[in-house]
């Protein structure tokens, strides 16, 4: 029976981080500073969330910077995903040969 409540307070919880946003502002937000405040949350949501995994991906953190090195250089030079993903997939997997771990 708690596994039913613990569902429905996660329910109302994430109800209510959504609906009290639209509840409480009436109308269009003028200020630049608070559009430009929401405008970059989910980009650093996501590199909040993405980064930790990043390093601790590989068991090592020197093949995972090497691989994320690579990655930011491809991606700098505008390069489809696909390159830069591979590209550093590689980069991190040859780096831990070269370490001896694989």
């Amino acid at each position: 029976m708690s596994i039913v409540a613990y569902i429905a307070v996660m329910a109302v919880t994430t109800y209510l981080i959504r609906v009290i946003p639209f509840a409480a502002v009436r109308g269009k937000i003028k200020s630049r500073f608070i559009n430009s405040v929401l405008y970059y949350i989910p980009y650093a949501v996501l590199s909040a969330m993405t980064f930790p995994a990043i390093f601790f991906a590989t068991g090592s953190v020197v093949t995972s910077s090497v691989g994320t090195v690579i990655a930011l250089l491809m991606a700098y030079f505008d390069l489809p995903l696909i390159v830069v993903a591979l590209s550093s997939s590689a980069g991190a997997f040859i780096t831990a040969l070269i370490m001896g771990l694989i």
